[in-house]
């Protein structure tokens, strides 16, 4: 079984500050890398990732940066944007939820789970690693 998701910035920016190995955002990338799970993408979403993960606030390394999105594109799967008519708190996030539409069974994995339609395919980073390991796709944590 093929799990799909589209992972919203924040995740990334989580994934990258975060000094724990076991955290839900980074658990999601190392699963990314490891082909447990598989991320969705669209142009506007690689624009938003560099926008965003290159930002002086962060202090990012410009090689850590283009690793973390090498990641997404090297290991993931660009599609199109299926429009939706759901109405987002911050209209930047339609992408992402137009991206998981565009894929059956596929996810969003974000932070800010208040910003999305409350559906069933929009979760948090704790919530994708409990798919992945229901599924038998990466080892559960004791």
């Amino acid at each position: 079984m093929r799990i799909y998701a589209v992972l919203d910035t924040n995740v990334l920016v989580s994934a990258m500050l975060t000094r724990h190995k076991n955290s839900a955002t980074k658990r999601i990338i190392d699963a990314a890398s490891d082909l447990s799970l598989t991320p969705l993408y669209h142009e506007d979403i690689i624009k938003e990732y560099k926008n965003v993960l290159q930002r002086d606030k962060f202090g990012f390394d410009s090689t850590d940066v283009e690793n973390m999105l090498n990641v997404i594109t090297a290991f993931g799967i660009r599609v199109d944007r299926t429009p939706t008519k759901e109405v987002f708190v911050d209209e930047d996030d339609a992408m992402f939820y137009e991206v998981a539409l565009s894929k059956e069974s596929a996810y969003v994995v974000t932070g800010n789970i208040k910003h999305f339609p409350k559906k069933p395919i929009v979760v948090t980073p704790s919530e994708m690693i409990k798919i992945l390991e229901n599924n038998g796709l990466i080892e559960k944590e004791e």
